[in-house]
């Protein structure tokens, strides 16, 4: 090895030194900062590999000053034959004479002799814009030229910013210490492995990323792509790589008719383009490859039977590497002769198999092909393969580059059949490329290691010293050519006499010798020597040697040293698998494996029999807390000490740690194991050895020990210490644990997700764990999943290991075991086509496997597995092996289940069938029958699973996943070509993986992913795995994504909804105004008939209503489009919604039909009133004008009293003139009356004869009291036991209560608007009782009274705003309140008076001001609305649920829970408007909405009277209507007041318009002020739109309430088919208690829903009913069972703090709380409430 070069730095503070040091080794090692002091105090040293060299920088301080430091060193440092670089530092700047005296100090220190290999470095090359000599020759003072012309122009230029590795590299080759060119640099270059080669070497991480080249099949004429290309087909392990090179374009013209040939072209060379040696290519990849790398470049190229690099050359170094660890993963299975007869078999790591090596050589120039000799010699005569590149094969001509030297090994390994193994013993084949005259070291190597080493000659030198070296212990055979013309018979003779050599140490190939015999002769020959080796050596052992030879080794590393040295620490100490294991991991095992079984059965409840369920599960959480306890309470083992000490150390140390760790536990098994695996595979021979496979089987776990015993174990320590107190010291220590994993995730090493042996999965480790891994990588976290799944030892991993080139555990015996994830990267140039950062692969233990088999619980394992994995994807392969068609049938049957599961939760997968061992080319025609046949099996299990899983709505296969039985099909060969041993992969095999690998990645590309990161990942692995937990996973199945994407859903829906409803409201509110303007001065149309108009109307609502409903069902639709926010997820809930939608319409169009009849009635009815009204007034106002003209006559000046006299006098006498009907009123009873006996008319007739016990006029006067006929002591309740009656008929009095306080809302709302009564209010109030009645058991009695009670009640109410209405609009009455008006206006015009500001202020005050007052307010509501949705607690119901639950557990108030309880519906409108007055009381908050509203009206109002002064009409009457005219579609002006302005006004125009609009500001003032003054609690009575009640309507949902616990629907939406609650809650809270002890239940019916618990109720005909069928009676419910603790842990905690309250409020005895309830503390019900509702 070359001695390393020193290069030391010198010059003043400040010049740059540290950032040239820097830039020479390519990394930030020195400190370096833009400072005016100096940075670097000390002498500092650092030492890299730069351009294949080794170098060690000396960076030194400012040298004014620190001479006599850095001599000192100097001297120390370096002898004469140190190899050494001096570079004084100068920047570009101004060479001042403080930069001399620096220069002048380095000088002194180097002398004369250093100073001719020292450099003049200036820095600063980023700023400096001329050449470097032009700057020098430029320099306006002499002295820096003299200090040039002393170094002899030894000058070079550093640009420390970006100038890159070039300029190091030109220093270097200016100073003469690398080459200016070498071969292995050429070729670095022509490859561009450059970098890979002097900086990073290639990663594994790197080379299994997927990015464009995966998804090509050729390489483009790009140097460079060749090394890829090779990696990629070799890693996907196809034995055509090695002929990877660019392609060969030939040129012609195809337009030429010439025929004609140059008989000189047929000599030329066919092959143009520049080919590579493959051999290069192997040997530039291994030097430019990681020790990792070049370990999986080892492992691949021996399952191609490749040959693999032994000694490794370095052509500019001239120095060789053994390649021990790139060795170390090969493992061999062979058959030696003593196991022939048992079928035995041995199975080693190569490198510590103790083989004879034979090896071949040449000396000089050799006409004989060795490779290609060699190839014939290791292959049957049915079967050559190319284990060796020789001259005949494709590019095997190409001159090489850098590959002689390069000795590559082999083995033949015999099979055990004396008719197929051409050599019965294993043995190792060695080959050195070159001549061993170049190559000394490599051939003194081999004659110490092999058993005999074959020297090719052509010619011999008669000394031949290289031949008679006496160290060597190897045979030596002559192998020599009668052909060739350098052939000398006569030397050959003199050098076999000098080195005793018998006939049969020399091979010649006479010239009657053919190929195939001589190829005999030389396996006979070599047969001979393996009978009698003499030396046998393992490549480990071979170590020992190459250290004497000077041959560098590749463990050597201090990184690989450090990692075996920590792995065997800890291996070498185990001497008994079990007992170590006992020892050592005491959290796994007998207690990792009970623990298991208590969270199942706390979710399966099998075992509790008759025991209360909350004690039950009370029980095993004390349990569950005793074992973790157990687990606290040991130490953490030394052995795992030294694990989470070797996985701690950095980078590469901590990859070779866990490598020589899997190593060396793989070499423990293989040794210890192999006697039980033997007996295992007997005994499942025969089923009826169940109990000794089960024994067999649990010592197989117990004895098998892999580095995921470590990995489990320490994911054991972790949960187990998160049950310890946070501040306790135990559980800070172990926190760092999850992000050691991920970052092991990272670099390519699996994390195993379920536990093959406790059929487990540690939620919490791998939950941290992954979000560890989110934290490392983020925003890069989007992920998508691929798995496989198939019967045990079908080739699964295989498969994966092929496909991606990873490398998941594949061994003999059982294979993987549970299920194990690894990332794969995503390369930037393809990330944007797959969407994601990462692939993650997930690999299974087989289905169907013979051991699981014989277990009781297999076909339980089998289904979880599957229903994990099979979620957790986007793309799922399932592996099929042809051979076995009942085991291909049963797991297709598992995979069924799967997939119906998934399609029931949200997901529909993608799906892959691999058929292997499948080799015809014609397969995919053949099997098309059979792919027909297939799919009828898939349908046929669909149905039977779709059975089973009670979702018998789903027929076919592609009903619950995406299938396509042309494209979702691959028919794979098998994976050896030939017999193993010795067959390499099937070349058929890797295309066609490749080829599945492209169309895998396709899918992916397609699919919408189920985890669009790593953190929805993680909650899948959660939610999916707690629901396999229970028995009935598709009703058991909670997500949070799937909950974020129907709450999401849910709040597009509810804004659509409410810009509906606003749009509506306000469409009604303009068509109210427009109906009554019909037929006034302000109105708009033409239409002179009501009824016509209505029409009109009606059929401008249904225009809109329709344009709506088509906008929102194609939101619905879009929304479902957008490829973000796992809208598919939701995809479930679409025809509810899309039914929501449709019905949304229907009430909505009802209620506006309403309106518009009533407001039409009302209008029309007021008709007649309005005709006398104007007659009167129209009478009145002649007879004041007659007056007038009387009174002027008299031309006598009068009083105001005299006037006054007069105008009573003339008001007495017209009013005796006209025909004054008396006010007739309606009985509004009888129309309500009527309205019920309809609305009863279809209950029978015992509906008919209840209304006529009772006169109407008689209900409602007293507060409702049910008082059901007959009595009963206790009746059947709806929950297991039985309830006092006294118990129900509370019940219905809360129902009746609760129904009445509704209906008193709509009724007061109705007597708010000051209009006439109208059927449609009696009919809206009658449709409200029904509504609410609807699920309350039916009673005739009960909802005959009730509605009797609150339409008596509402008739009243609705009989006093008519008669209030009628004498509002009674003409007369009218009349007499304008007298007053009447006759100021006599006396101003009498007395000729200013009218103008007069009137001005009637018209405002009595006209605009209240037009706009009731805009406001009918304006304000819906403000309000939008507000209040603006906040989270209103944005879906299940959010205002939990607002108002934690509202109450922050209260902490009983009476608050047990009206919430008991009158939920009251409750929650009260809580409502609490929450609107709470954020509209401060004045504030409403100001802005009522100013917007005002000026909005202001400005309409100065638009309109600036618009009718323009039109000049010259009347004041027309004038005003133009006003009213433009602000008809905004405000109703009231007619009677406008009647009254227009009587008698002779005020002028313009000075009306002038004080109109002063009039205007004084009123916006006015309104300002009483709207400031007026409380938010009045305001909201004068709303139209009533906030209170919108905002109820839109949370309270569909109204309906679990069967069982009474809880409220959670679920949006009106026309939902299923109803579903959050959080059911104690059933005890629901007044139910047990009859015998009179106490109250704690049964939850989420828990009950999967016991053996039943119910009677009238649904069930008081017939017992188990829970677990509920939905045979109760079909439109879906209860998800949740047994967990934590589940209703708030309602829990409620009712273990509030026992009495409640027991004393239902007359009961306190509930026995179970022990659990009694710890949950307030934090731990708040946090519950969240994961129930899914609030993160």
């Amino acid at each position: 090895m070359d001695n390393a070069l020193y290069i030391v730095l010198l010059g003043k503070a400040g010049v740059g030194k540290s950032a040239s040091a820097n830039t020479i080794l390519g990394r930030e090692v020195f400190k370096s900062e833009a400072d005016f002091g100096p940075v670097t105090k000390h002498i500092s040293v650092e030492a890299d590999t730069v351009f294949g060299k080794h170098m060690s920088v000396i960076d030194t301080p400012g040298i004014l000053g620190s001479e006599e430091q850095i001599t000192s060193f100097l001297q120390y440092v370096f002898k004469d034959s140190t190899p050494f670089l001096f570079l004084v530092v100068i920047n570009t700047g101004r060479f001042t004479e403080e930069e001399h005296k620096a220069v002048e100090a380095a000088e002194g220190i180097l002398g004369p002799q250093r100073m001719n290999n020292s450099f003049l470095l200036f820095t600063e090359g980023d700023r400096l814009k001329i050449p470097l000599n032009d700057f020098i020759l430029q320099s306006t003072t002499s002295a820096l030229r003299n200090v040039v012309e002393r170094f002899s122009w030894r000058i070079h230029l550093f640009n420390n910013v970006d100038g890159g590795e070039e300029q190091v590299r030109e220093l270097l080759m200016k100073a003469g210490h690398i080459k200016t060119e070498t071969e292995l640099e050429s070729l670095l270059e022509d490859l561009g492995l450059k970098e890979q080669y002097h900086r990073e070497k290639l990663s594994l991480s790197k080379i299994l990323q997927i990015d464009e080249k995966t998804m090509t099949d050729d390489p483009d004429t790009c140097k460079s792509n060749v090394p890829l290309y090779f990696l990629k087909k070799l890693l996907m392990v196809n034995v055509t790589a090695r002929t990877m090179n660019l392609p060969n374009y030939s040129i012609c013209d195809d337009g030429s008719e010439n025929v004609e040939c140059s008989f000189e072209d047929l000599f030329d060379s066919q092959n143009d383009a520049e080919v590579f040696n493959p051999l290069d290519i192997i040997t530039v990849l291994f030097l430019c490859s990681d020790g990792f790398v070049q370990q999986e470049l080892a492992l691949k190229m021996s399952m191609c039977q490749f040959s693999v690099p032994l000694l490794l050359p370095n052509c500019d170094t001239k120095q060789s590497t053994l390649m021990l660890w790139a060795m170390r993963d090969i493992v061999k299975k062979y058959r030696p002769p003593d196991l022939s007869a048992s079928k035995g078999y041995k199975e080693e790591r190569i490198v510590l198999s103790e083989l004879p090596m034979i090896s071949f050589v040449r000396l000089g120039e050799c006409s004989l092909s060795k490779s290609e000799l060699l190839n014939k010699l290791l292959s049957n005569s049915q079967q050559y393969h190319d284990t060796f590149v020789h001259h005949n094969m494709e590019c095997g001509d190409s001159p090489r580059k850098i590959s002689d030297g390069l000795t590559e090994i082999t083995w033949y390994l015999p099979c055990g059949n004396k008719n197929m193994d051409i050599f019965s013993e294993p043995v190792a084949i060695a080959n050195l490329r070159g001549d061993i005259a170049a190559h000394e070291t490599q051939f003194s190597f081999l004659c110490q290691t092999s058993a005999a080493v074959f020297v090719f000659f052509d010619q011999l030198e008669s000394e031949c010293k290289l031949l008679t070296n006496k160290n060597h212990k190897a045979k030596i055979f002559l192998v020599g050519n009668q052909q060739s013309k350098s052939f000398n018979p006569d030397v050959l003779k003199k050098i076999a006499n000098k080195l005793k050599f018998t006939k049969n140490n020399i091979i010649i190939k006479t010239k009657q010798t053919n190929d195939a015999d001589f190829v005999k002769r030389l396996r006979t020959t070599v047969s001979t020597v393996l009978t009698n080796p003499g030396l046998k050596m393992s490549i480990e052992q071979m170590a020992d040697i190459a250290h004497e030879l000077g041959i560098s080794i590749d463990e050597d590393s201090p990184e690989c040293q450090a990692g075996k040295k920590n792995a065997d620490a800890i291996t070498a100490v185990i001497e008994d698998t079990f007992k170590f294991k006992e020892k050592q991991f005491p959290l796994q095992g007998k207690i990792w494996k009970e623990l298991t079984f208590l969270e199942k059965e706390e979710f399966r409840l099998r075992k509790v029999g008759s025991a209360n369920i909350e004690n039950y599960k009370s029980n095993l959480k004390m349990k569950k807390e005793e074992l973790r306890s157990k687990q606290n309470s040991h130490a953490m083992s030394d052995v795992m000490k030294c694990f989470v000490s070797g996985i701690s150390s950095q980078g590469r140390q901590r990859g070779y740690f866990l490598k020589w760790m899997r190593m060396n536990l793989d070499n423990l098994s293989l040794s210890k194991l192999s006697h039980l695996r033997e007996l295992y595979k007997e005994k499942c021979k025969d089923s009826e050895n169940k109990n000794e496979i089960k024994q067999i089987d649990q010592q197989l776990s117990n004895s098998s020990l892999g580095v995921e015993h470590f990995f489990r174990e320490m994911g054991q320590i972790y949960e187990a210490s998160l049950y310890l107190p946070e501040t306790d010291p135990s559980r800070q220590q172990l926190q760092h644990l999850p992000r050691l994993c991920a970052q092991l995730l990272l670099d390519g090493f699996p994390l195993e997700l379920v536990d093959g042996d406790a059929s487990n999965i540690p939620l919490r480790w791998v939950s941290d764990v992954l979000s560890q891994l989110n934290d490392l990588v983020s925003p890069k976290n989007k992920i998508v999943v691929v798995t496989v799944l198939g019967v045990q030892s079908t080739g699964k991993s295989t498969l994966l290991n092929t496909m991606f080139g990873v490398q998941f555990a594949v061994s003999s015996g059982r294979c993987t075991r549970g299920a194990f994830m690894l990332l794969i990267k995503v390369s930037e140039d393809i990330k944007k086509d797959l969407n994601c950062d990462f692939v993650v692969i997930i690999d299974t233990e087989g289905l169907k496997s013979p051991e699981l088999a014989q277990l009781d619980n297999s076909h339980e394992h089998d289904n979880e597995l599957a229903t994990l994995v099979v979620g957790l994807s986007d793309v799922t392969i399932i592996n099929i092996a042809m051979e076995n068609s009942t085991e291909m049938t049963d797991i297709l049957q598992i995979m069924v289940h799967a997939f119906l599961r998934m399609k029931e939760v949200g997901k529909k997968p993608k799906c892959q069938f691999v058929h292997q061992n499948v080799s015809d080319v014609s397969a995919h025609e053949k099997n098309l029958r059979d792919r027909k046949l297939l799919l009828e099996q898939l349908n046929e299990m669909t149905q039977a699973a779709a059975k089973m899983e009670k979702k018998e709505e789903n027929k076919n296969f592609t009903d619950v996943m995406e299938y396509n039985p042309e494209t979702g099909n691959c028919y794979i060969p098998g994976l050896w070509n030939g017999n193993p041993p010795m067959a390499p992969v099937n070349v058929g095999y890797s295309e066609t993986v490749y080829e599945l690998k492209k169309n895998i990645i396709q899918l992916l590309g397609k699919c919408e992913s189920t985890s669009n990161n790593i953190l929805e990942f993680r909650e899948w692995i959660n939610s999916l795995w707690t629901a396999v937990k229970h028995e009935n996973f598709i009703f058991s199945f909670r997500n949070s994504l799937v909950a974020d994407a129907y709450m999401m859903l849910c709040t597009e829906y509810n804004k659509w909804e409410w810009e509906f409803k606003k749009e509506m409201y306000t469409w009604v509110t303009n068509a109210e105004t427009r109906i009554s303007k019909f037929g006034t001065i302000a109105a708009k149309t033409e239409i002179s008939n009501l009824r016509e108009y209505i029409k009109v109307l009606k059929s401008e609502a249904t225009t809109e209503l329709t344009k709506w409903e088509t906008m929102m069902l194609d939101n619905l639709k879009k929304y479902f489009e957008q490829p973000e926010g796992h809208v598919y997820l939701a995809e479930g809930y679409r025809e509810d919604f899309s039914n929501s939608i449709k019905s949304l319409r229907k009430q909505t169009e009802r209620s506006v039909f309403d309106q518009i009849t009533a407001a039409a009635d009302i209008k029309q009815g007021l008709k007649e009133l309005n005709k006398i009204r104007d007659t009167y007034t129209e009478e009145i106002e002649k007879a004041v004008c007659a007056l007038i003209n009387k009174s002027r006559k008299k031309q006598v000046k009068m009083t105001d009293k005299e006037l006054d006299e007069s105008f009573n006098k003339m008001w007495a006498e017209t009013l005796k003139t006209l025909s004054i009907s008396a006010l007739q009123t309606s009985n509004i009873f009888t129309s309500v009356s009527l309205q019920l006996r309809t609305n009863l008319s279809h209950k029978g007739s015992r509906a008919c004869e209840l209304l006529s016990e009772r006169r109407l006029q008689d209900c409602g006067l007293e507060p409702f009291t049910y008082k059901p006929k007959g009595s009963k002591e206790y009746i059947p309740s709806k929950l297991s036991g039985w309830i006092p009656w006294t118990d129900v008929v509370k019940a219905k009095q809360e129902i009746a209560e609760s129904v009445i306080s509704s209906c008193n809302d709509c009724v007061g709302d109705k007597v708010m608007r000051k209009s006439n009564y109208h059927d449609t209010y009696i009919q809206e109030i009658l449709h409200i009782i029904d509504e609410r009645l609807t699920d309350v058991d039916k009673d005739i009695e009960f909802e005959v009274s009730l509605k009797q009670h609150i339409c008596g009640s509402a008739a009243r109410k609705f009989q006093k705003i008519y008669e209030d209405f009628i004498q509002e609009n009674y003409p007369y009455r009218r009349l007499l309140k304008n007298k007053d008006k009447f006759c100021a206006d006599f006396k101003d015009v009498f007395n000729e008076r200013y009218q103008c500001q007069k009137k001005a202020e009637e018209f405002t005050n009595y006209c605009l001001k209240p037009a706009v007052e009731d805009f406001v307010y009918r304006s304000l509501g819906l403000d309000i609305v939008d507000k209040m949705l603006t906040r989270e607690e209103f944005s879906t119901r299940m959010s205002f649920q939990y607002s108002v639950l934690l509202d109450l557990i922050s209260k902490s108030d009983f009476e608050s829970f047990q009206r919430y309880i008991c009158c939920h519906e009251d409750y929650v409108n009260s809580w409502i408007s609490d929450r609107i007055k709470e954020i509209f009381s401060s004045e504030s908050a409403l100001c802005e909405f009522e100013d917007r509203h005002l000026q909005s009206c202001i400005y309409r109002i100065n638009a309109a009277i600036k618009k009718a002064k323009a039109e000049k009409t010259g009347s004041l009457k027309v004038f005003v209507k133009h006003i009213c005219n433009d602000l008809g579609d905004k405000l109703v002006i009231s007619q009677d007041p406008l009647d009254a302005f227009m009587v008698l006004n002779n005020a002028d125009q313009d000075q009306f318009a002038y004080w109109l609009n002063e009039c205007v500001i004084e009123m916006t003032k006015a309104l300002r002020n009483k709207f400031r003054d007026t409380t938010f609690k009045i305001k909201l009575t004068h709303l139209r739109v009533k906030p209170q009640n919108e905002l109820f309507n839109r949370v309270i949902g569909c109204g309906k309430q679990c069967p069982f616990c009474k809880v409220p629907c959670d679920v949006s939406g009106e026309a939902h088919t299923e109803h579903f609650a959050s959080l059911h809650r104690p059933d005890g809270l629901g007044r139910f208690k047990w009859d015998d002890s009179n106490k109250l239940s704690t049964g939850i019916c989420s828990a009950l829903v999967i016991s053996d618990e039943r119910f009677s109720c009238s649904a069930t005909n008081s017939k017992w009913h188990p829970y677990k069928y509920y939905r045979t009676i109760y079909p439109q419910w879906d209860i998800r069972p949740d047994v967990s603790l934590e589940a209703s842990a708030y309602w829990k905690y409620v009712m273990n703090k509030y026992n009495k309250e409640f027991a004393e409020a239902y007359d009961a005895l306190p509930a026995d709380i179970p022990a659990s309830w009694k710890s949950i503390t307030k934090q731990q019900a708040k946090e519950s409430l969240k994961e129930s509702f899914y609030i993160w």
